[in-house]
């Protein structure tokens, strides 16, 4: 990191406690989301802590998108209400004696006019909260009050905006009330998001980007596409590994509430979306839900059936073995038995097709 870079979260800090150790060195986009991602005790928070200045004995540098933060090298440090950032945590803290719209007013006016960057109108469309503006706090259910936290947040037109396991607090059914909220920051804030989680199903959907972290330290990092499907990592192993495509609507089947979808040169036939026509996607595919065969099938309810090149093998769990898959230029994984794998003689390079029920896809 020896040069300033725009357009960058550059991140380097250590940080002692008993009994562990921080020691990160982050090269992050300037937009977008990004994962921090990693079990209980990986240093997942206290990484967020270091970059928001809530952890001074946290030393290093922190440069986002070109204004450095921190450079201790130089004794340089802003201090928390000095850095452009909004941090919304677990659980919602809004001013319980204050209605929405007071909780949003609040955020507004820490900003200068002149300095504001995010309309509080788009805000408040972005996330849905319009029809929320008289009530009060204690009135919300849990996952309005976290769109009202990161509206709040947003209302500070942060240089950066900081998540930490903000649906951590909530049941599923709030959990998917909010991730389509989520989902919209990524084309919507032209800033960098850094959203921390054990949750792997909520990182394939938001993050463009990751960040895996072990015992305080950056074990891997890079597309969220690459790192899900690398068998050398833990992530492409077991029952919930899996793989993210980025594809494009290419028509609807009301008849059939099905949306066909375009990857590559390849069509994928999917639970009906949501979408416009052309517009981007990003679905989930996971391993167990994906079979090999040697010749396409004919006669099968099976409805996406794709080429497909085996691009390398690895062990599982006992008697299974997952296959790295090549299907149009994007990564794809199948869990199969490894005697299934004996029998079709999977090698590297091995021409063969996926087969991908389209029930099973997760949009």
């Amino acid at each position: 990191m020896n040069s300033l870079e725009p357009q960058r979260v550059q991140a380097r800090f250590k940080l002692g406690y008993p009994g562990f150790q921080l020691d990160v060195d982050l090269d992050l986009a300037g937009r977008g989301v990004t994962a921090l991602f990693g079990p209980s005790g990986s240093g997942k928070t206290s990484c967020l802590r270091a970059i928001a200045g809530l952890e001074r004995r946290a030393k290093g540098y922190l440069a986002v998108n070109g204004e450095v933060w921190q450079d201790d090298d130089h004794d340089l440090f802003r201090p928390v209400h000095r850095r452009a950032l909004g941090y919304v945590f677990q659980e919602a803290d809004l001013f319980g004696h204050l209605n929405v719209a007071q909780n949003l007013a609040y955020g507004l006016n820490r900003v200068p006019l002149a300095q504001r960057r995010v309309a509080l109108e788009q805000t408040v469309a972005l996330l849905g909260i319009g029809h929320l503006m008289q009530r009060q706090p204690a009135t919300l259910s849990g996952g309005e009050r976290q769109r009202v936290a990161i509206a709040r947040a947003l209302a500070c037109s942060p240089r950066i905006l900081l998540l930490d396991e903000p649906l951590a607090a909530l049941d599923a059914q709030r959990k998917a009330e909010v991730l389509p909220y989520l989902e919209k920051l990524q084309g919507e804030l032209d800033i960098p998001v850094l959203y921390v989680s054990h949750a792997l199903d909520e990182v394939a959907r938001l993050a463009q980007h990751m960040v895996l972290l072990e015992a305080g330290s950056v074990s891997a990092s890079g597309r969220t596409d690459a790192l899900l499907t690398r068998l050398d990592l833990p992530l492409a192993h077991g029952d919930t590994a899996g793989a993210v495509l980025s594809v494009t609507v290419a028509s609807h089947d009301p008849d059939d509430h099905l949306t066909t979808a375009r990857l590559g040169d390849a069509l994928l036939s999917l639970p009906m979306q949501v979408a416009n026509v052309g517009q981007p996607l990003r679905i989930r595919v996971q391993a167990r839900d994906v079979s090999l065969t040697l010749q396409q099938q004919s006669g099968t309810s099976i409805l996406n059936i794709l080429r497909a090149t085996v691009s390398a093998i690895a062990a599982d769990s006992p008697g299974q073995v997952m296959v790295s898959l090549d299907v149009a230029g994007c990564p794809l994984l199948a869990r199969i038995t490894a005697r299934s794998a004996r029998t079709l003689g999977l090698t590297p390079g091995l021409a063969l097709y996926a087969q991908i029920k389209g029930v099973a896809i997760l949009g």
